[in-house]
């Protein structure tokens, strides 16, 4: 083999949220060398600002109702929820996002991990911005963009000025707000909105612009999740617009709505979708379009190039923290087997489908796969079976009138 420079290196790999972090390992496991760059926090967004931070806030609340459905133990219950210390717990849970631990584990595997954005500049290259200047890295075989996705912003006027709170500060804050508009109602919303009303916030209203909650799932659930949510103290108001926003001098923040009317709140928290975190990659340079998603085959290569890789949100085929993690594993085989000159050992097909998620709220949501309704659009043949899980004896254990299906 030609000897490797000291920024020289089989495979670059830009980002080190799940999917970075675990191409990484498989790479290292193959005996390949590894330069890992990383901008902010290791973990990435899932880790400090997402899955693993929101999960830390809504589990006291969850424990405390579930206490308070069981007889024996509802009756042992004297003292609300403490907020302060489940967010002290929360920052336990996310090392006070402090990643040294972690790049200690990586380093010690034998990865160079480099804290700085990285950039495509050309073929196999790449240019790192770092505290020092910058950094160039050459990829012997590889490089792979795992750099995420981020808050989508709507273009509504004045939201950008206003400065909302994203998943990032809703799950980073260290007070409750009295009062809390949360714009959109999918899975970020509404596991925000019961969390932070169970930390002590007053009032916590969901706008949502559709006429029903949670419409890419059986219509049962959402009406199961809109009840749970009331039964929280959380409003959900369907069919809204916002024509408008204002940051007040106050720090309080007011929405203008379509119909008129102004809705006064302490904080606003938006969480409408994400973007794909591309813009300041550098990808216009191997023809690829800033800001958009990156295209790629089922072994996580970017059409037309032998190089290049996208893994995770940043190639939007399934926004989830698990499944960048098997586009990794993916992404790194074929890196590997590219490398030897082997066959494709790789699935034909990466299953998109029959992905399983879980919505947090209380209650929760499973789901895997198709709703009944995506599938006869698609021309498969179908059927629905509901059971009521309320009856099974094993529920009712839990809770004298357990809800479900």
């Amino acid at each position: 083999m030609d000897t490797i420079s000291s920024d020289e290196y089989d495979v670059v790999i830009i980002g080190a949220g799940p999917g970075g972090e675990d191409c990484t390992t498989a790479l290292l496991d193959a005996g390949m060398s590894v330069a890992l760059v990383e901008a902010e926090i290791v973990g990435g967004e899932c880790f400090n600002w997402a899955c693993v931070p929101s999960k830390a806030m809504l589990r006291p609340g969850h424990a405390l109702r579930s206490a308070s459905r069981s007889p024996g133990a509802r009756e042992a219950i004297t003292r609300p929820l403490d907020a302060s210390a489940a967010l002290s717990h929360r920052q336990h849970v996310v090392l006070h996002h402090d990643d040294s631990s972690v790049v200690e584990s990586f380093t010690s595997a034998g990865a160079v991990f480099i804290r700085g954005r990285g950039c495509i500049e050309d073929r196999n290259r790449v240019v790192v911005t770092t505290s020092d200047g910058e950094r160039r890295l050459r990829a012997r075989h590889a490089v792979i963009l795992a750099t995420g996705s981020t808050a989508a912003l709507p273009d509504i006027p004045g939201l950008a000025d206003a400065e909302p709170w994203t998943n990032r500060e809703a799950t980073s804050a260290t007070e409750s707000p009295t009062k809390l508009i949360v714009l959109g109602s999918g899975a970020v919303g509404l596991e925000l909105a019961q969390a932070w009303r169970s930390l002590g916030t007053s009032e916590v209203i969901v706008l949502s612009r559709s006429g029903a909650l949670l419409p890419d799932h059986e219509p049962f659930v959402g009406e199961l999740v809109l009840e749970g949510l009331h039964q929280a103290g959380v409003e959900v108001r369907f069919n809204t617009q916002v024509s408008g926003v204002d940051r007040l001098a106050d720090g309080g923040v007011n929405l203008m709505m379509s119909d008129g009317t102004i809705e006064r709140a302490d904080e606003l928290l938006v969480a409408v979708g994400k973007n794909p975190a591309t813009v300041d990659l550098g990808i216009d340079t191997v023809g690829l379009t800033p800001g958009a998603f990156v295209d790629v085959g089922n072994d996580m290569r970017v059409a037309e190039t032998d190089w290049l890789y996208a893994i995770g949100d940043v190639n939007g085929r399934a926004l989830l923290s698990h499944q960048a993690s098997y586009h990794g594993r993916i992404a790194a085989s074929s890196v590997v087997q590219r490398a030897r000159g082997e066959g494709a050992d790789l699935p034909d097909e990466v299953n998109e489908t029959a992905v399983p998620q879980v919505l947090f709220t209380d209650p929760e949501v499973a789901s895997v796969g198709l709703t009944l309704q995506q599938a006869e659009s698609r021309g498969i043949r179908a059927r629905k079976i509901e059971t009521d899980l309320g009856a099974v004896l094993g529920a009712q254990l839990h809770a004298k009138d357990y809800r479900g299906e």
